[in-house]
Protein backbone atom coordinates (compact mmCIF):
# COMPACT_ATOMS: atom_id res chain seq x y z
CA UNK A 1 0.00 0.00 0.00
CA UNK A 2 0.56 3.69 -0.47
CA UNK A 3 3.11 5.39 2.51
CA UNK A 4 0.82 6.68 5.12
CA UNK A 5 -2.42 5.28 3.77
CA UNK A 6 -5.26 5.06 6.95
CA UNK A 7 -5.24 1.35 6.44
CA UNK A 8 -1.67 0.21 6.54
CA UNK A 9 -0.94 -2.09 9.36
CA UNK A 10 2.95 -2.92 8.33
CA UNK A 11 5.28 -1.43 10.82
CA UNK A 12 8.63 0.73 9.38
CA UNK A 13 10.98 -1.91 7.20
CA UNK A 14 8.96 -5.00 8.77
CA UNK A 15 8.49 -7.55 5.78
CA UNK A 16 4.47 -7.75 5.00
CA UNK A 17 2.87 -10.47 6.98
CA UNK A 18 0.44 -12.99 5.30
CA UNK A 19 -2.10 -12.08 7.88
CA UNK A 20 -1.75 -7.83 7.41
CA UNK A 21 -2.40 -8.13 3.87
CA UNK A 22 -5.99 -10.50 4.10
CA UNK A 23 -6.75 -7.50 6.89
CA UNK A 24 -5.96 -5.18 3.86
CA UNK A 25 -7.90 -6.92 1.62
CA UNK A 26 -10.78 -7.38 3.61
CA UNK A 27 -10.77 -3.61 4.61
CA UNK A 28 -10.45 -2.55 0.89
CA UNK A 29 -13.49 -5.09 0.17
CA UNK A 30 -15.65 -3.58 2.25
CA UNK A 31 -14.71 -0.30 1.63
CA UNK A 32 -15.65 -1.10 -2.21
CA UNK A 33 -18.96 -2.42 -0.93
CA UNK A 34 -19.99 1.04 1.17
CA UNK A 35 -19.07 2.96 -1.84
CA UNK A 36 -21.16 1.13 -4.19
CA UNK A 37 -24.13 0.76 -1.89
CA UNK A 38 -26.82 3.76 -2.99
CA UNK A 39 -27.84 4.28 0.85
CA UNK A 40 -25.95 3.74 4.31
CA UNK A 41 -25.32 0.22 4.53
CA UNK A 42 -24.86 -1.90 7.79
CA UNK A 43 -22.98 -5.15 9.17
CA UNK A 44 -25.58 -7.56 8.30
CA UNK A 45 -25.61 -6.40 4.70
CA UNK A 46 -21.67 -6.08 4.17
CA UNK A 47 -21.22 -9.76 5.62
CA UNK A 48 -23.77 -11.06 3.31
CA UNK A 49 -21.72 -9.12 0.04
CA UNK A 50 -18.58 -9.93 1.23
CA UNK A 51 -19.13 -14.30 0.62
CA UNK A 52 -19.68 -12.66 -3.36
CA UNK A 53 -16.14 -12.55 -3.22
CA UNK A 54 -15.73 -15.60 -0.96
CA UNK A 55 -14.60 -13.70 2.70
CA UNK A 56 -16.84 -15.22 5.69
CA UNK A 57 -16.60 -12.44 8.16
CA UNK A 58 -19.63 -12.22 11.20
CA UNK A 59 -21.54 -9.45 11.71
CA UNK A 60 -19.28 -9.05 14.61
CA UNK A 61 -16.02 -9.09 12.79
CA UNK A 62 -17.89 -6.61 10.12
CA UNK A 63 -18.37 -4.39 12.75
CA UNK A 64 -15.29 -4.47 14.09
CA UNK A 65 -13.62 -3.74 11.14
CA UNK A 66 -16.17 -1.04 10.29
CA UNK A 67 -15.19 0.88 13.77
CA UNK A 68 -11.45 1.06 12.81
CA UNK A 69 -12.41 2.60 9.59
CA UNK A 70 -14.72 4.92 11.10
CA UNK A 71 -11.62 6.04 13.12
CA UNK A 72 -9.57 6.40 10.41
CA UNK A 73 -11.93 8.54 8.63
CA UNK A 74 -12.68 5.92 6.14
CA UNK A 75 -15.98 5.65 6.59
CA UNK A 76 -19.29 7.82 8.74
CA UNK A 77 -21.72 5.91 10.82
CA UNK A 78 -24.89 7.16 9.91
CA UNK A 79 -28.31 7.37 12.22
CA UNK A 80 -28.48 5.37 15.30
CA UNK A 81 -28.18 2.34 13.26
CA UNK A 82 -24.84 0.92 12.40
CA UNK A 83 -25.62 2.51 8.49
CA UNK A 84 -21.72 3.82 7.07
CA UNK A 85 -21.32 5.92 3.78
CA UNK A 86 -17.68 6.39 2.47
CA UNK A 87 -15.65 9.45 3.35
CA UNK A 88 -13.54 11.44 1.10
CA UNK A 89 -10.32 9.81 2.47
CA UNK A 90 -12.17 6.00 1.79
CA UNK A 91 -12.85 6.91 -1.81
CA UNK A 92 -9.58 7.92 -1.92
CA UNK A 93 -7.99 5.07 -0.52
CA UNK A 94 -9.82 2.96 -3.20
CA UNK A 95 -8.08 4.77 -5.82
CA UNK A 96 -4.92 3.92 -4.35
CA UNK A 97 -5.13 0.52 -3.16
CA UNK A 98 -2.89 -1.85 -4.17
CA UNK A 99 -2.52 -3.27 -7.76
CA UNK A 100 -3.22 -6.81 -7.06
CA UNK A 101 -6.21 -6.25 -4.86
CA UNK A 102 -7.52 -4.34 -8.13
CA UNK A 103 -6.57 -6.87 -10.92
CA UNK A 104 -8.77 -9.70 -11.74
CA UNK A 105 -11.98 -8.07 -9.88
CA UNK A 106 -14.27 -8.46 -13.25
CA UNK A 107 -13.39 -12.02 -14.24
CA UNK A 108 -13.81 -12.73 -10.44
CA UNK A 109 -17.02 -11.20 -10.05
CA UNK A 110 -18.20 -13.04 -13.77
CA UNK A 111 -17.05 -16.41 -12.09
CA UNK A 112 -18.73 -15.72 -8.71
CA UNK A 113 -22.46 -14.77 -10.65
CA UNK A 114 -21.97 -17.65 -12.94
CA UNK A 115 -21.40 -19.76 -9.95
CA UNK A 116 -24.38 -18.13 -8.07
CA UNK A 117 -26.74 -18.66 -11.05
CA UNK A 118 -29.06 -21.32 -10.59
CA UNK A 119 -32.16 -20.48 -13.75
CA UNK A 120 -33.06 -23.65 -15.55
CA UNK A 121 -34.23 -22.32 -18.95
CA UNK A 122 -36.21 -25.84 -19.34
CA UNK A 123 -38.41 -24.94 -15.95
CA UNK A 124 -37.97 -21.62 -16.38
CA UNK A 125 -37.17 -20.71 -12.87
CA UNK A 126 -34.02 -19.37 -10.70
CA UNK A 127 -32.08 -17.35 -9.94
CA UNK A 128 -30.49 -14.80 -12.97
CA UNK A 129 -27.48 -12.14 -12.85
CA UNK A 130 -29.01 -8.69 -12.79
CA UNK A 131 -27.90 -5.17 -13.96
CA UNK A 132 -28.93 -2.22 -11.85
CA UNK A 133 -29.36 1.02 -13.08
CA UNK A 134 -31.07 4.17 -11.02
CA UNK A 135 -32.94 7.13 -12.67
CA UNK A 136 -34.67 10.04 -11.38
CA UNK A 137 -38.63 9.82 -10.64
CA UNK A 138 -39.54 12.29 -12.78
CA UNK A 139 -37.51 11.22 -15.73
CA UNK A 140 -38.23 7.47 -15.51
CA UNK A 141 -41.19 7.98 -18.18
CA UNK A 142 -38.99 9.33 -20.86
CA UNK A 143 -36.34 6.93 -20.13
CA UNK A 144 -38.82 3.92 -20.46
CA UNK A 145 -40.05 6.09 -24.12
CA UNK A 146 -35.96 5.64 -25.01
CA UNK A 147 -35.47 2.14 -23.61
CA UNK A 148 -38.74 0.60 -26.03
CA UNK A 149 -36.84 1.30 -29.15
CA UNK A 150 -33.96 -0.50 -28.26
CA UNK A 151 -35.91 -3.11 -26.77
CA UNK A 152 -37.65 -3.35 -29.36
CA UNK A 153 -35.01 -3.70 -31.56
CA UNK A 154 -33.61 -6.50 -29.78
CA UNK A 155 -30.38 -4.74 -28.40
CA UNK A 156 -30.79 -6.65 -25.26
CA UNK A 157 -30.23 -9.85 -23.36
CA UNK A 158 -34.32 -10.63 -22.61
CA UNK A 159 -37.67 -8.39 -22.53
CA UNK A 160 -37.78 -9.56 -18.84
CA UNK A 161 -37.03 -6.44 -16.33
CA UNK A 162 -37.68 -5.62 -12.65
CA UNK A 163 -38.41 -2.18 -11.21
CA UNK A 164 -38.65 -0.52 -7.66
CA UNK A 165 -39.26 2.63 -6.24
CA UNK A 166 -37.67 4.83 -3.63
CA UNK A 167 -37.51 2.72 -0.46
CA UNK A 168 -37.91 -0.68 -2.40
CA UNK A 169 -35.19 -3.04 -2.99
CA UNK A 170 -34.39 -5.38 -6.25
CA UNK A 171 -32.11 -7.58 -4.74
CA UNK A 172 -30.04 -6.34 -1.39
CA UNK A 173 -29.99 -2.75 -3.38
CA UNK A 174 -32.25 -0.18 -1.23
CA UNK A 175 -33.38 2.60 -4.12
CA UNK A 176 -32.50 5.64 -2.99
CA UNK A 177 -35.43 8.49 -2.32
CA UNK A 178 -35.84 10.34 -5.39
CA UNK A 179 -35.24 7.05 -7.70
CA UNK A 180 -36.35 4.32 -9.69
CA UNK A 181 -34.83 1.42 -9.94
CA UNK A 182 -34.53 -0.39 -12.96
CA UNK A 183 -33.18 -4.32 -13.65
CA UNK A 184 -32.27 -5.65 -16.97
CA UNK A 185 -30.71 -8.93 -17.25
CA UNK A 186 -27.07 -9.90 -17.37
CA UNK A 187 -25.27 -11.24 -20.31
CA UNK A 188 -23.86 -13.59 -17.57
CA UNK A 189 -26.86 -15.50 -17.59
CA UNK A 190 -25.23 -17.43 -20.49
CA UNK A 191 -22.13 -18.23 -18.62
CA UNK A 192 -24.08 -19.97 -15.58
CA UNK A 193 -26.27 -21.73 -16.86
CA UNK A 194 -23.25 -22.48 -19.57
CA UNK A 195 -21.19 -23.54 -16.29
CA UNK A 196 -24.27 -25.38 -14.82
CA UNK A 197 -24.66 -27.95 -17.29
CA UNK A 198 -20.91 -28.79 -17.17
CA UNK A 199 -19.62 -26.55 -20.42
CA UNK A 200 -16.76 -23.81 -19.36
CA UNK A 201 -16.89 -20.61 -20.56
CA UNK A 202 -13.78 -18.40 -21.51
CA UNK A 203 -14.43 -14.75 -20.67
CA UNK A 204 -12.41 -12.63 -22.14
CA UNK A 205 -13.14 -9.09 -22.60
CA UNK A 206 -16.16 -6.60 -23.32
CA UNK A 207 -16.10 -4.56 -25.98
CA UNK A 208 -17.54 -1.91 -28.31
CA UNK A 209 -19.46 -3.67 -31.19
CA UNK A 210 -19.60 -2.10 -34.48
CA UNK A 211 -22.96 -2.45 -36.06
CA UNK A 212 -23.90 -2.14 -40.23
CA UNK A 213 -26.68 -2.21 -42.05
CA UNK A 214 -28.07 -4.17 -38.49
CA UNK A 215 -25.35 -6.72 -38.32
CA UNK A 216 -22.12 -7.37 -36.39
CA UNK A 217 -19.22 -5.86 -38.07
CA UNK A 218 -16.02 -5.76 -35.55
CA UNK A 219 -14.93 -4.81 -32.08
CA UNK A 220 -13.43 -1.36 -32.02
CA UNK A 221 -12.68 -1.06 -28.41
CA UNK A 222 -12.42 -3.75 -25.84
CA UNK A 223 -11.51 -3.81 -22.18
CA UNK A 224 -9.99 -7.39 -20.90
CA UNK A 225 -11.67 -8.83 -18.15
CA UNK A 226 -8.75 -10.24 -16.58
CA UNK A 227 -6.81 -6.87 -16.10
CA UNK A 228 -9.19 -4.26 -15.12
CA UNK A 229 -10.88 -3.22 -11.89
CA UNK A 230 -13.78 -1.32 -13.92
CA UNK A 231 -16.81 -3.11 -15.33
CA UNK A 232 -16.46 -2.56 -19.38
CA UNK A 233 -19.65 -1.52 -20.08
CA UNK A 234 -19.96 1.11 -17.49
CA UNK A 235 -16.51 2.81 -18.47
CA UNK A 236 -18.04 2.62 -22.27
CA UNK A 237 -21.07 4.37 -21.16
CA UNK A 238 -19.82 6.49 -19.01
CA UNK A 239 -16.99 7.59 -22.01
CA UNK A 240 -19.84 8.66 -24.28
CA UNK A 241 -18.20 5.63 -26.56
CA UNK A 242 -21.77 3.75 -27.61
CA UNK A 243 -24.38 5.47 -30.08
CA UNK A 244 -26.93 2.50 -29.66
CA UNK A 245 -29.43 5.26 -30.55
CA UNK A 246 -28.16 4.87 -34.05
CA UNK A 247 -28.01 1.61 -34.85
CA UNK A 248 -31.89 1.51 -33.76
CA UNK A 249 -32.29 4.04 -36.40
CA UNK A 250 -30.35 3.13 -39.04
CA UNK A 251 -28.86 0.03 -38.47
CA UNK A 252 -25.37 1.77 -38.52
CA UNK A 253 -23.62 2.28 -34.91
CA UNK A 254 -21.72 0.75 -31.90
CA UNK A 255 -23.13 -0.64 -29.11
CA UNK A 256 -22.14 -3.13 -26.15
CA UNK A 257 -21.27 -6.87 -26.69
CA UNK A 258 -18.52 -9.32 -24.87
CA UNK A 259 -16.55 -11.82 -25.97
CA UNK A 260 -16.41 -15.52 -24.73
CA UNK A 261 -15.04 -19.04 -26.06
CA UNK A 262 -16.04 -22.21 -25.80
CA UNK A 263 -14.29 -25.67 -26.13
CA UNK A 264 -14.95 -27.13 -29.60
CA UNK A 265 -15.88 -30.65 -28.30
CA UNK A 266 -18.57 -28.71 -26.61
CA UNK A 267 -20.75 -26.83 -29.15
CA UNK A 268 -23.87 -29.53 -29.76
CA UNK A 269 -24.43 -29.25 -26.31
CA UNK A 270 -23.86 -25.40 -26.39
CA UNK A 271 -26.48 -25.12 -29.05
CA UNK A 272 -29.23 -26.84 -27.29
CA UNK A 273 -29.05 -24.93 -24.70
CA UNK A 274 -29.13 -21.28 -26.90
CA UNK A 275 -32.05 -22.46 -28.08
CA UNK A 276 -33.72 -23.52 -24.57
CA UNK A 277 -32.31 -19.91 -23.47
CA UNK A 278 -33.89 -18.37 -26.30
CA UNK A 279 -37.00 -20.31 -25.78
CA UNK A 280 -37.19 -18.60 -22.38
CA UNK A 281 -37.00 -15.17 -23.88
CA UNK A 282 -32.70 -15.15 -23.13
CA UNK A 283 -31.53 -13.92 -26.21
CA UNK A 284 -27.93 -12.98 -25.20
CA UNK A 285 -26.16 -14.90 -28.00
CA UNK A 286 -25.65 -12.67 -30.71
CA UNK A 287 -22.69 -14.39 -32.80
CA UNK A 288 -21.41 -17.95 -32.41
CA UNK A 289 -18.35 -18.75 -34.96
CA UNK A 290 -16.60 -21.83 -36.61
CA UNK A 291 -14.18 -24.04 -34.84
CA UNK A 292 -11.20 -22.32 -34.38
CA UNK A 293 -11.99 -19.31 -36.83
CA UNK A 294 -12.11 -15.93 -36.25
CA UNK A 295 -15.59 -14.20 -35.22
CA UNK A 296 -15.76 -10.23 -35.86
CA UNK A 297 -11.77 -10.18 -36.23
CA UNK A 298 -11.04 -11.53 -33.36
CA UNK A 299 -8.82 -14.95 -33.32
CA UNK A 300 -9.62 -17.18 -32.17
CA UNK A 301 -8.08 -20.62 -30.36
CA UNK A 302 -7.67 -23.64 -32.88
CA UNK A 303 -9.78 -26.21 -30.23
CA UNK A 304 -12.35 -23.19 -29.45
CA UNK A 305 -15.24 -21.94 -30.78
CA UNK A 306 -15.71 -17.91 -30.50
CA UNK A 307 -19.37 -16.35 -29.36
CA UNK A 308 -20.41 -12.71 -28.85
CA UNK A 309 -22.96 -12.17 -26.42
CA UNK A 310 -24.70 -8.60 -26.46
CA UNK A 311 -24.35 -6.34 -24.06
CA UNK A 312 -27.45 -6.11 -21.41
CA UNK A 313 -27.14 -2.66 -20.60
CA UNK A 314 -27.51 -1.32 -24.29
CA UNK A 315 -31.28 -0.38 -23.47
CA UNK A 316 -29.63 1.98 -20.79
CA UNK A 317 -26.68 3.15 -23.19
CA UNK A 318 -29.31 4.64 -25.34
CA UNK A 319 -30.57 6.74 -22.37
CA UNK A 320 -27.53 8.09 -21.21
CA UNK A 321 -26.97 8.80 -25.50
CA UNK A 322 -30.40 11.01 -25.02
CA UNK A 323 -28.59 13.26 -22.01
CA UNK A 324 -31.47 11.58 -19.41
CA UNK A 325 -29.02 11.18 -16.39
CA UNK A 326 -28.45 7.48 -15.53
CA UNK A 327 -26.36 5.65 -12.85
CA UNK A 328 -25.86 2.09 -14.25
CA UNK A 329 -24.46 -0.70 -12.24
CA UNK A 330 -23.43 -3.95 -14.17
CA UNK A 331 -23.65 -7.09 -12.64
CA UNK A 332 -25.43 -6.06 -9.57
CA UNK A 333 -27.52 -9.00 -8.27
CA UNK A 334 -29.06 -11.82 -8.31
CA UNK A 335 -33.14 -12.15 -8.84
CA UNK A 336 -35.37 -14.59 -9.39
CA UNK A 337 -36.52 -15.45 -12.47
CA UNK A 338 -40.49 -15.52 -11.68
CA UNK A 339 -40.02 -11.92 -10.37
CA UNK A 340 -39.47 -10.42 -13.85
CA UNK A 341 -41.96 -8.83 -15.58
CA UNK A 342 -42.30 -8.12 -19.73
CA UNK A 343 -40.49 -4.64 -20.35
CA UNK A 344 -44.29 -3.61 -22.51
CA UNK A 345 -46.07 -4.82 -19.65
CA UNK A 346 -43.87 -2.00 -17.23
CA UNK A 347 -44.22 1.00 -20.33
CA UNK A 348 -47.70 0.56 -20.36
CA UNK A 349 -48.10 0.71 -16.63
CA UNK A 350 -46.03 3.61 -16.87
CA UNK A 351 -47.81 5.03 -19.69
CA UNK A 352 -51.04 5.33 -18.53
Amino acid sequence: MIEGSAIDYRLPNKKVSPMSQEIERKTLLILKIVRDSVAPVGARVISRRLQDYGITLSERAVRYHLRFMDERGLTELIGKLDGRVITNMGIEEIQHAMVRDKIGFVISRIEILSFRTTFDPVRRQGLIPMNISFLPRENFSEALKVMAAAFEANLKVSDLVAVAHEGQRIGDTLVPVGKVGFATVCSIVTNGVMLKNGIPMDSKFGGILQMRKGRPLRFVELIYYSGSSLDPSEAFIRGKMTSVREVIANGEGKILANFREIPAPCMEKVREIVSNLRKAGMNGVLVTGEIGEAVCQIPVDIHKVGMILIGGLNPTAAVHEAGIPIENHAMSTMLEYGNLRPFTEVYEEMSI
